[in-house]
Formats: C-alpha cells, sequence, structure tokens
C-alpha cells in the first residue's frame, strides 16, 4: 500500500524500534511507496511512513532495483566526504557528512542476517535512511 509521507522533524527524530516478522506488510508498504515515488524519491525509512520500525527501503543503484532491509546497522564506513542531501519529508536541502564505502549487516525479508558491501550513490541512500531509523535528522 502506498502510505502518506510524514512531515516534519519532531516525528522523525524518534528512534525506531527493531523490525519483526510481524513487520513484513510495513516492508511492502515502504517498497510501494517507493515505487510510488520514484521521480523525487531513491529511499525511505519506516518512520517516513508513520512505522517507527528499523526497516528501509532504497533503490540499488548497482543492481537497478529496490530493496529492503530490516535491522539495518552500518559495521564499516571508509571514505568520508561532505554533501547535500533532500529528503521526501522535510523542505530543502541540508548538509550531511556520509562515507563512500560502507558494510551494512541486516536482515532479509526471511529474516536471514546478511552482510553486504555498498559503494557511492547507493551507500549515502543506505546511510540517509539508516539515520531515520536512529532519529538522526540531516
Amino acid at each position: 500500500m502506498n502510505r502518506p509521507i510524514v512531515q516534519g522533524e519532531l516525528a522523525l527524530r524518534m528512534p525506531s524500534a527493531p523490525a519483526t516478522l510481524m513487520d513484513l506488510a510495513v516492508g511492502a508498504d515502504l517498497l510501494d511507496t517507493l515505487a510510488a515515488h520514484t521521480d523525487d524519491c531513491v529511499g525511505l525509512a519506516g518512520n517516513m511512513i508513520g512505522a517507527r520500525k528499523r526497516i528501509i527501503a532504497f533503490t540499488d543503484q548497482e543492481r537497478g532495483k529496490n530493496r529492503l532491509m530490516f535491522n539495518p546497522e552500518i559495521v564499516s564506513k571508509s571514505g568520508a566526504y561532505e554533501t547535500q542531501e533532500g529528503c521526501l519529508s522535510l523542505v530543502g536541502k541540508r548538509p550531511a557528512k556520509r562515507y563512500d564505502i560502507v558494510t551494512v549487516r541486516y536482515q532479509d525479508e526471511s529474516f536471514a542476517w546478511q552482510t553486504e558491501e555498498f559503494h557511492g550513490y547507493t551507500a549515502q541512500i543506505i546511510q540517509h535512511e539508516i539515520d531515520h531509523c536512529n532519529g538522526i535528522v540531516i
């Protein structure tokens, strides 16, 4: 289901709770909502659609498809840089420190643990969405 996007910083500043198997529908809603916003969005976190769960959906630029991660955490990062980012939930662009390479530990849609390395723009998208899960607003 394509859900409305939460606007404003107050709701986004609350850290998200761990996702469980009971949250698979939230993941599906994130993918549907991301697909509905392909013109202006490359990633979403659960709190952006009103679900305070550690779930992100993002466009994997290297694979050319939208993906889900449950309970993602960055376990390593390298290649720091400064950039400007926009957010569907916020007005304008804001400065952000990001890393060119990140290794992420997450649960897939079967809730099996995975570890994967991401580069470039895909890494930046994932960092932005994990910040949302942590209640960090750029």
